[in-house]
């Protein structure tokens, strides 16, 4: 499995192409922007694309969504709670064929598997995504930090909790979050000031 992180968009949303390199089918996982950018690495890399994940819905994760999902012919997944029928830059309003995933789903893709665990607090349709070593975990857990919960549909209580549901997880993960640089989520149990609060240390 190859993951390839494409920053995009003005807060450098963090989209991470993830490569079956056996088959070179792949996922999408957080368009947020850039369609061109995310297509052109695709298109470089010979690269078949069957589903494009969103880790929740806030504009600056999905806004290339639909355009990669024409171009692609990829269908879009996302959490319910994190969906709208009208404009909303905090909610995805989701186009005809949008797959809604939940709490507990495996999804067999790409010859890969994606297990969806909900993780609220920064929105209520956040999720974190498992697949193989890796946690793809959106703006609930950052290097050092975790998503700001001051949003509309933000919830401290919620992000706790998320946080520590990721802190029980037994394996050392890699961790891609929504922005900045990856981690491993040994190093965030030890040093992760907001997850040593959520677990009571």
């Amino acid at each position: 499995m190859l993951v390839k992180t494409l920053p995009v968009g003005q807060i450098e949303t963090n989209c991470y192409v993830v490569t079956n390199e056996n088959t070179m089918e792949g996922v999408i996982i957080d368009p947020g922007d850039e369609s061109n950018t995310i297509l052109d690495y695709v298109e470089d890399n010979k690269i078949k694309v069957k589903a494009i994940f969103l880790t929740h819905g806030h504009f600056d994760h999905v806004t290339a969504a639909e355009t990669v999902s024409e171009e692609t012919g990829a269908p879009i997944w996302i959490n319910e709670k994190d969906t709208s029928s009208v404009p909303d830059m905090f909610k995805f309003k989701a186009p005809a064929g949008t797959k809604m995933y939940k709490e507990g789903d495996i999804i067999a893709v790409a010859g890969m598997v994606f297990q969806v665990i909900e993780t609220p607090g920064h929105s209520a349709g956040s999720v974190t995504l498992i697949c193989q070593n890796a946690l793809f975990t959106g703006d609930t857990l950052f290097r050092g930090s975790c998503g700001r919960v001051d949003l509309p549909g933000g919830n401290m209580a919620d992000m706790s909790a998320s946080l520590r549901r990721l802190y029980g997880l037994e394996d050392n993960y890699e961790v891609y979050p929504g922005h900045m640089d990856a981690t491993t989520l040994d190093v965030e149990k030890r040093s992760n000031p907001f997850m040593a609060s959520a677990v009571g240390e």
